[in-house]
């Protein structure tokens, strides 16, 4: 279903440093703080308090009111030292369960492969398991899995795309748990009813392309195939992605699963093959480890929860003082204030940069030169989303589609003027949301 034509897309470098670094699995971390905000949507209470023992896999949060919410399982064995609010990487405050580790990894009784006979089964399962949208989003997955159209779904989309710079965790997802990707894609296509899945990775993966190609083969998964990319940015981003394997056009605000799709993310896949086979939930995530200010980068496999202190740590320790953190990519990740702050379920990548590599040219005036708007995927215009953002004027803002934007940031990657601009197209769709609840 290859399409001829592509949308626009940026060479934002690729710097797949720890590519071949195989995963490392970190040894237990002696704290671990887990947040009760891991989901988009509604935060979980905490089922536990100050002093009870804890195992592996034992469901510590949930929310049994909120519609849009999974459940929080603990990812070590140990005694809760607390209940603690602080500050987390978006700004907010949230809500942790500070877990002392004893060492032992005790699994919690009862864990076992659910049963499922029917649809409803699955969902139940997935949502127990307590997983997101691993790639960034952080979407309930159950939710995800269970469109109101179900018998309309075609195709499922399994995104392979890790167009980000530096990152190679899903890269090492693919090849490690290779059958545990299939699998999943299997159940998935089982119970969405899709036709054909498609594995859709950058070229740039050539060896997980071959493995997985290999395997299909093997198995004779007829209804399985690999879609290569190109490599550039962003193609794994959900609308871009639907665009290039499908043909059909997203629109903000436009589910998938109404054009027939359902994308997963190749982890979130991986996960969900493996956790149906063995019953454990949700409590460990792969992540790249890398940046000039970190001594050993590479994958690891930490405990949910675990600092980013104690995985630097694990990595060699910092071998230059690091000016930016970023959990994510540098393009669409996040700045942290602190390496204390613990990883959750949707993190993928820790970036620690020294003053050199974390340099941000000083801004400059406009030139008029258009390269933001050739590099936007969906033909906006950054330049006229900052000039009405700069004049509060949230009904231009709002004629122009800035909701349209997807903040990938390929616009402010290619401005030569250094503007700011993804964050701009960010703060006016604030601005026409605002505008919007006030007319309401």
């Amino acid at each position: 279903m290859s399409q001829v034509k592509h949308l626009h897309s940026i060479d934002a470098g690729h710097y797949k440093n720890t590519a071949g670094c195989a995963t490392q699995v970190m040894p237990v971390p002696a704290i671990v703080k887990i947040s009760m905000s891991q989901n988009l949507g509604a935060p979980c209470q905490p089922l536990v308090k100050k002093g009870d023992t804890v195992k592996v896999g034992q469901k510590i949060g949930e929310n049994t009111e909120a519609f849009l919410t999974v459940p929080v399982h603990a990812s070590v064995s140990g005694t809760v030292t607390g209940i603690e609010t602080m500050r987390n990487a978006m700004g907010g405050m949230d809500t942790y369960v500070c877990i002392e580790s004893d060492g032992k990894q005790e699994v919690i009784e009862g864990i076992a492969p659910p049963v499922i006979n029917e649809q409803k089964d699955f969902i139940d399962a997935v949502k127990n398991s307590g997983l997101v949208g691993l790639g960034g989003a952080a979407f309930p997955a159950w939710i995800k899995f269970n469109p109101k159209n179900r018998d309309a779904i075609k195709y499922l989309i399994v995104n392979g795309a890790e167009c980000e710079p530096f990152i190679t965790s899903d890269h090492r997802t693919m090849l490690e748990d290779t059958q545990d990707v299939l699998d999943g894609m299997k159940e998935l296509m089982k119970w969405l009813t899709a036709e054909v899945g498609y594995l859709a990775i950058e070229d740039n993966k050539q060896d997980a392309i071959d493995k997985f190609n290999q395997l299909i083969a093997e198995q004779g998964l007829d209804n399985i195939k690999t879609f290569p990319l190109p490599a550039s940015y962003p193609k794994g981003a959900e609308r871009v992605l639907i665009y290039e394997v499908t043909g059909q056009e997203c629109k903000a605000g436009v589910l998938p699963a109404d054009l027939g799709v359902i994308v997963s993310n190749i982890t979130s896949t991986a996960f969900l093959g493996k956790y149906l086979k063995t019953g454990m939930p949700l409590t460990q995530k792969r992540m790249t480890i890398d940046g000039d200010a970190v001594a050993k980068p590479g994958n690891v496999l930490v405990p949910l929860g675990t600092q980013i202190h104690d995985i630097i740590e694990f990595c060699g320790g910092y071998k230059s003082a690091p000016t930016k953190i970023l959990m994510g990519g540098p393009m669409m990740g996040r700045s942290v204030f602190s390496d204390r702050i613990p990883v959750v379920k949707n993190n993928n990548a820790i970036l620690a940069f020294s003053k050199e590599q974390a340099l941000i040219p000083e801004e400059t005036a406009c030139i008029s030169c258009g390269r933001c708007h050739e590099a936007c995927p969906f033909n906006l215009l950054p330049t006229a989303f900052a000039d009405a953002y700069e004049k509060g004027d949230a009904k231009r803002l709002d004629d122009l589609q800035v909701m349209q934007c997807m903040e990938c940031g390929s616009c402010s990657f290619v401005c030569p003027a250094h503007r700011p601009l993804a964050f701009m197209n960010k703060l006016g769709k604030v601005m026409v949301r605002e505008a919007q609840n006030a007319r309401k």
